[in-house]
């Protein structure tokens, strides 16, 4: 869309290269941390302080509206290692065919989005929770312990499987292999995990309806940039396939019109008249002068006088 395009041209220079590669950075922290607090039990009292908590937020622990970059995905094993290499090369492949704006945009809008949710879900407690905890909770009590039991859920996680489904828009039939062995589509593997965050959502209604909403709310906004920026660059956004033919399109239409490489000085022939024609210089002739297979043998040399 032209108004994108302007947005990326005025604050494109802006733009942070090798995105990813910071975000695997912040996955790396934050399982340094989680491996530490293993051994040292009050680290993990500092990760606690690392949460997306809109409660502690709202009480003058700004740095959480960041830190909860850190708080990785999961536990730390050899498929972390995978994973983690996994995303780091779709989300350069993401960058190297968007650009380094578009997907800064992306990525930004998934962070944003993330806390959003938060917030959002910060008030449905504040205006609806003392119904779900009557009995066991009020007040501030209320808001301050289920604000800071959901936080965590806020996590990389979600920012990674965004990366990942939009890898699965954009190179749809590119294969990758489930499990590290069954060859699958990258559209089917996006639609399987589609499928089981749906059933993830359905599976917490069914234990109870606040955690469901908890649940749905931390899945659907952490996911909502996926939705958003290809509903808004629709219009101006490629598939690879896409620009591919559009270059060789553009290669086409800039080749000169009625310009031929190869003319025969007798006849007039050219490669375009007559492709199976061969067509050969004269060493003889004086000049650059090519002729056509009849002519080649039978022309009167070419002689410049003096």
């Amino acid at each position: 869309m032209l108004w994108f395009t302007k947005l990326e041209q005025k604050y494109g220079k802006y733009a942070i290269p090798n995105l990813t590669f910071y975000l695997i950075i912040c996955y790396a922290i934050g399982y340094l941390l989680q491996l530490a607090s293993l051994y040292n039990p009050s680290m993990s009292s500092l990760m606690n302080y690392m949460t997306l908590d809109i409660y502690a937020i709202l009480h003058g622990q700004i740095w959480r509206l960041f830190t909860w970059l850190l708080i990785p995905p999961g536990g730390f094993d050899l498929f972390t290692l995978v994973m983690l290499y996994c995303y780091f090369s779709i989300g350069t492949l993401l960058e190297r065919t968007w650009g380094t704006f578009r997907y800064n945009v992306f990525m930004f809008m998934g962070f944003i989005f993330t806390v959003i949710g938060a917030v959002i879900l910060y008030l449905f407690i504040w205006i609806f929770g003392q119904s779900f905890g009557a009995g066991i909770l009020e007040g501030a009590e209320l808001l301050k312990t289920v604000s800071a039991g959901y936080s965590p859920m806020f996590s990389t996680y979600y920012i990674s499987m965004s990366i990942f489904l939009a890898f699965a828009m954009t190179f749809p039939d590119s294969q990758m292999l489930f499990m590290f062995v069954i060859p699958i589509k990258a559209k089917v593997l996006g639609i399987f995990y589609v499928a089981i965050m749906a059933y993830t959502i359905f599976s917490a209604f069914a234990a109870n309806v606040f955690y469901g909403i908890v649940t749905a709310t931390v899945i659907l906004f952490s996911l909502f940039n996926v939705l958003v920026f290809f509903i808004v660059t629709r219009k101006s956004f490629r598939t690879p396939t896409q620009i591919k033919r559009q270059r060789e399109f553009q290669k086409r239409a800039m080749r000169p019109k009625n310009i031929t490489r190869h003319k025969c000085a007798i006849c007039g022939r050219t490669e375009e008249s007559d492709p199976d024609e061969t067509f050969r210089f004269c060493s003889k002739c004086d000049g650059n002068y090519e002729y056509c297979s009849k002519h080649i043998y039978t022309h009167t040399h070419v002689k410049n006088e003096g």
